[in-house]
């Protein structure tokens, strides 16, 4: 019997939380599930169990593909600029998925066939997450890019040309470091991680600050670096292909999919300032 589809988010095991973002487990039960992937600033590893396991580059507008019915498929979702599995220039993958055969990894099939004799979803997961635990031990992320990734984050909005004086760096310098490590300039990933910050804001149910008067989805777009709820509205389509609402659902406080992303978005909200008391 095919089981009921499922999607269930994970934090990382301790020691991963500063490589990883968050980890899931998702089963698509009798039917093919129509994914759409969204820009997040990182890379993704997706495993389905039984089947050939492919990274899928950072992204600089939707993917959309289809997951075959009855599949298990394990998820990991990297932060930007984690070189654990990529062995060179991030551009080279953006906006594409690549088998890790095609990588050149030669312990592939070693840790599918752990993976595959794990007892249950969740320990395959473990497993996986092990693995990358060993590598990450030994992969040299760029100090400088990260520096600049936790500075684009959008709850102090900053001009890359202060980001890159902060660092020591020129502009072009800091856009050459970010395109290897990160696949994109620094002004493209501030934007992805405005729109994460929003989607953050909004499936936690958060409350606006108020700045400017503006509450609601206004109040949130201004509150992540939005000049206004045109121009979130402006950015969620082009990052998306969808309209806020379109995206949300009705409700606003989930993705229209209704799966749980907490352990994905807790991350973006651990440096936000509370609400402005009114």
């Amino acid at each position: 019997m095919t089981a009921a589809p499922s999607y269930v988010e994970l934090t990382p095991m301790p020691g991963l939380v500063n490589h990883l973002r968050t980890v899931w487990v998702q089963t698509t039960g009798s039917a093919p599930y129509v994914q759409r992937h969204l820009p997040t600033g990182g890379a993704e590893l997706h495993w389905p169990l039984g089947g050939q396991p492919r990274l899928l580059g950072p992204l600089t507008g939707p993917r959309v593909e289809v997951i075959p019915a009855a599949t298990t498929l394990l998820g990991v979702r990297f932060h930007p600029g984690v070189p654990v599995l990529i062995p060179g220039d991030v551009a080279d993958l953006l906006d594409r998925g690549v088998s890790l055969d095609e990588l050149g990894h030669p312990w592939v099939d070693r840790l599918g066939e752990a993976i595959a004799a794990a007892a249950t979803p969740r320990a395959a997961l473990l497993i996986l997450e092990a693995f990358l635990l060993d590598r990450a031990r030994t992969a040299g992320a760029d100090p400088l890019v990260r520096e600049a990734v936790r500075l684009l984050m959008p709850w102090e909005p900053r001009d890359v040309g202060a980001v890159a004086d902060h660092l020591g760096l020129s502009v072009s310098q800091l856009r050459r470091r970010c395109v290897w490590a990160v696949g994109t300039g620094p002004k493209s990933l501030q934007r992805t991680l405005r729109f994460q910050g929003f989607l953050a804001l909004a499936q936690a149910g958060a409350i606006a600050t108020g700045r400017r008067g503006a509450d609601g989805m206004a109040g949130l777009a201004v509150d992540v670096g939005y000049a206004d709820q045109a121009h979130l509205s402006r950015e969620v389509r082009r990052l998306t292909g969808l309209t806020p609402r379109g995206l949300l659902g009705a409700e606003v406080d989930r993705c229209s999919c209704g799966h749980d992303h907490t352990a994905s978005y807790a991350p973006f909200l651990a440096d936000r300032r509370s609400p402005v008391p009114v």
